[in-house]
């Protein structure tokens, strides 16, 4: 194996563990605390042998230090609940279950069927009952990130929309004052849109949840039977014999409301928690999301026109554009350089295009 891919690999192992064991500090839970050690362990023995594999016999072993994305992540799940990490960790180990199944494939090994059995480890916590498994299904199926993803996606909206508008309309006038007001009219157009957009669509989603809950929920109350037989039909799908499925089915309807939940989680395949968001709380977050990036190419206008406003405008909206771009490695764990700079390229290479044709507008109506 090639030392980069070896470091990479190795960094990989690193990185996780320490997250699992971040998450672990934050866990109040014991129970559950536990477990997150537990695969945090073993994410550094897997580093270890690596270790061991492919360097000399005798060379010292050290886990390297986390790298500077494991270290943010780190900070977000100080900071804002560590939801915002497990759906990565998750997305990570699904990742590497797949490389391993790819690499067997192409040599022609035996596909033994533990290839995933983290990701398994992982679902298997949904067994859990009461809130332990509201509580970790609910981080699971949130991060891939979706908050954090919809933080950086939105601000990106924002500023290479904007930024487009603005080089238009700069183009045509030569940075006049007129770009301050399409600048400005393309923030709040542009923030009203999204936040009208996700304000309908989370109260779609909410009413057509209330809809399909309210069904189960006669369901269950005028055809209890038949709604057990499905559950067992579910538990057997899933690999259970028909003793054990028809137990925990007999268990989970002792119980009305637990009855509830996991026939809208087995039988709907719906996340009550994604229910928990208020429509306007959502809407207002894409407005602002939207307007934080939106303001930047505009900002400059407020103060200088002409060429001095067009330079600076693309000056700090290339900081900008890197920035976002280097903040998506946080989801896709990709290069941070490289991420920053092609989201610098598409940027700028929107503006320039809408530059170009508001320049050539500009020309045809002056002449």
């Amino acid at each position: 194996m090639e030392q980069k891919t070896f470091r990479k690999k190795i960094q990989v192992e690193a990185d996780t563990s320490f997250l699992y064991r971040t998450i672990a500090s934050l866990e109040k839970d014991d129970q559950i605390r536990q477990f997150y050690v537990a695969m945090g362990n073993i994410e550094e023995t897997h580093a270890r042998k690596l270790h061991e594999k492919y360097l000399p016999s005798g060379t010292p072993f050290a886990l390297p230090r986390p790298s500077f994305r494991a270290r943010m992540l780190a900070g977000i799940a100080r900071t804002f609940g560590y939801n915002y990490v497990t759906g990565l960790l998750m997305d990570v180990e699904k990742s590497i279950s797949s490389a391993v199944v790819r690499k067997k494939s192409a040599e022609g090994q035996p596909i033994l069927g533990n290839e995933d059995r983290h990701v398994n480890i992982l679902k298997s916590i949904g067994q859990l009952s009461g809130e332990k498994v509201r509580k970790i299904e609910g981080s699971h199926r949130s991060v891939g990130g979706n908050a954090l993803r919809a933080a950086v996606l939105g601000a990106n909206d924002g500023l290479v929309s904007n930024l487009s508008l603005v080089m238009g309309v700069a183009g045509a006038t030569r940075g006049g004052h007129e770009v301050l007001i399409a600048g400005v009219a393309g923030l709040l157009a542009g923030s009203f849109s999204m936040a009208l957009g996700e304000w309908i669509s989370v109260k779609s989603s909410k009413e057509l949840y209330d809809r399909q809950i309210e069904i189960e929920t006669e369901e269950i109350e005028n055809n209890p039977e038949e709604e057990k037989e499905e559950i067992i039909l579910l538990y057997k799908a899933k690999g259970l014999s028909e003793t054990d499925a028809t137990d925990l089915a007999e268990k989970v309807f002792s119980d009305k409301e637990n009855a509830k939940a996991v026939l809208i989680k087995e039988e709907l395949g719906l996340d009550p928690e994604e229910t928990k968001y208020s429509p306007m709380e959502a809407a207002s977050a894409s407005f602002l999301l939207f307007i934080t990036g939106a303001v930047i190419p505009v900002f400059p206008f407020f103060f200088v026109y002409g060429e001095r406003g067009i330079l600076i405008s693309i000056l700090i909206s290339t900081a900008a554009l890197f920035l976002i771009g280097a903040a998506i490695t946080l989801i896709t764990g990709k290069s941070f350089f490289r991420s920053g700079i092609r989201q610098v390229l598409f940027g700028l290479a929107a503006a320039a295009i809408t530059f170009g044709i508001g320049k050539l507008i500009g020309v045809a109506i002056s002449g």
